[in-house]
């Protein structure tokens, strides 16, 4: 179910959204959506989060955005790099804007809104390092 939420057409709208937020940031992005989650869904994004070696970067400035589509839970997860040097609601003022789409079913667009935010954030703490930085996350979307 949760592959076929998303179309072709959807999937590289989202992988576009990553693609331009990387462009002016060291930071790394990824998406990951399952139909279910069993237990908290923070932890299951962790869970996700080590599975796809997010906390191997660099600067250990990379995001997850996990979202368990039948249970109508997500998480929006960042790595220890992140979370010290940005504002302490940051997460949830972009979780509220990704809601106000996801209730209209909006999954893609919610998504993307909710990359292209994160990577202003992350342009602002981690700029985009011409020599070096090379894209250490694959931007594909995983399913569960």
């Amino acid at each position: 179910m949760a592959e076929k939420l998303f179309s072709t057409a959807d999937r590289e709208i989202i992988i576009e959204a990553i693609r331009a937020a990387e462009k002016e940031t060291s930071g790394e992005i990824q998406v990951h959506i399952e139909n279910h989650t069993s237990g908290d869904v923070l932890d299951r994004a962790a869970e996700v989060f080590e599975t796809l070696k997010m906390h191997q970067t660099q600067h250990r400035n990379a995001v997850l955005f996990y979202l368990a589509i039948e249970d109508h839970q997500f998480a929006i997860l960042g790595d220890a790099g992140i979370n010290r040097v940005v504002p302490e609601n940051f997460w949830e003022k972009i979780k509220e804007e990704m809601i106000v789409h996801f209730k209209k079913g909006s999954y893609t667009e919610g998504l993307r809104k909710g990359i292209e935010m994160s990577g202003q954030q992350l342009q602002q703490h981690f700029p985009y390092e011409q020599k070096g930085d090379i894209n250490e996350l694959p931007d594909e979307i995983s399913f569960g």
